[in-house]
């Protein structure tokens, strides 16, 4: 099978790829990879470009001065049929049987495919409208240019693979998608080694000594729920659970006790912070992942790599990956530290947080490792192909 894939960004130099995007882009390359690892020939279609044009410019400083709104360029048509232009030219140029963009509708909102084109992303935009806050104060411009482009891209696209259930109902109910297009395929995790059974069983030994070890991941403080995080470490400590949290990827915003030991940013792009990473996660007892605002989140699938548990909010399509009893616990998002202290003080049993452990690792390698989701994905491609 041929695939040709386009996207905003290069996946191969991942140094270049801004913080507040590593998920998205670190999935677009582990797709890639995948399919090549499961055979498929897999190239790109050449580097984008961005138009840069003083007309969007002057939109952004008009919205932003009068009328406290926010307009955003990559929504805008001159920006999006200067990439489809890039892509139809490079298109021609391929025998690809299936022309793919493992990021989001942005780069082929104009785009007339002469083969099946597949979009592989983790919802629609427009999901997040008034969801995220980065898209919760949008002028009228954009929010009409991001609908029309993500519904141009939905109706031409041959398959929609979603990472969760949630995208999923979210895209039919905005959009009026017919579910036969759409699959639902869970994203694996963003490292580049995974446990083996015996790697796993030896991290989960060392676990039963020491005090309870938690792990909050995440860039943004706020939005990924810091301070429910600091809450429940602080509570389980004055019930008298030794506890420790680990922060990585954000500095608090104040002072932290001695039993928060703050990491800040690790760059899994290297080797060094791959290590670091491998060592938080394995001596981790349960993720926590109280967020306010997630499509789903590729740290609750690097958990599930080292058999930790996530403990997580239940919102955008986090309980397609975090399954109830099985990989952890997902609490609605109003719930307070207290409930997930009774969940942990409940699990701090040996015996009890090995069998989590355990499940977690097992529904790991069955559902949501690369190679297991490369399957899901080779498969629905392969019927794409037969009609």
């Amino acid at each position: 099978m041929k695939i040709a894939y386009t996207t905003t960004f290069d996946l191969e130099n991942p140094e270049h790829w801004p913080r507040r995007h590593l998920g998205l882009y670190g999935a677009g390359a582990k797709i890639v990879q995948t399919l090549k690892a499961l055979g498929s020939e897999v190239s790109p279609l050449g580097e984008l470009t961005r138009k840069r044009s003083p007309i969007t410019r002057l939109k952004w400083q008009f919205y932003r001065n009068f009328r406290e709104r926010d307009f955003y360029s990559w929504a805008d048509p001159i920006v999006l049929r200067h990439y489809a232009k890039q892509i139809q030219h490079d298109l021609t140029n391929t025998e690809a049987d299936i022309l793919l963009c493992p990021e989001n509708a942005i780069p082929i909102a104009h785009v007339k495919p002469d083969r099946p084109m597949v979009l592989w992303t983790d919802t629609t935009l427009g999901s997040l409208i008034d969801f995220y806050p980065y898209l919760s104060n949008l002028c009228t411009e954009t929010r009409r240019n991001l609908l029309k482009m993500e519904q141009r891209v939905l109706d031409r696209c041959s398959l929609l693979i979603f990472n969760s259930q949630w995208a999923a109902e979210q895209t039919q109910a905005l959009y009026g998608i017919s579910p036969s297009k759409i699959q639902v395929i869970p994203r694996g995790s963003s490292q580049t080694q995974q446990l083996s059974d015996d790697a796993f069983e030896s991290a989960l030994k060392k676990r039963e000594a020491g005090p309870c070890q938690l792990l909050f991941v995440g860039v943004d403080w706020q939005r990924k729920g810091g301070d429910t995080a600091f809450s429940i470490a602080e509570l389980l400590n004055a019930q008298g659970i030794e506890t420790e949290l680990h922060i990585v990827g954000c500095q608090p915003p104040y002072e932290v006790p001695a039993f928060v030991k703050v990491h800040g940013f690790i760059d899994k792009s290297t080797a060094i912070g791959q290590a670091k990473l491998s060592e938080l996660f394995q001596a981790a007892h349960f993720l926590l992942y109280p967020t306010r605002a997630d499509a789903m989140g590729v740290v609750l699938s690097e958990a599930a790599a080292f058999g930790v548990p996530s403990l997580a909010s239940d919102i955008g399509g986090i309980a397609s990956v975090v399954k109830a009893g099985i990989s952890g616990q997902v609490f609605p998002p109003e719930s307070k530290p207290e409930a997930y202290c009774t969940f942990i003080a409940a699990h701090r049993a040996d015996d009890c947080y090995s069998a989590l452990a355990r499940s977690t690792f097992a529904y790991y390698k069955s559902y949501v490792s690369w190679p297991a989701v490369g399957e899901q994905a080779m498969a629905a491609f392969e019927k794409l192909l037969q009609g």
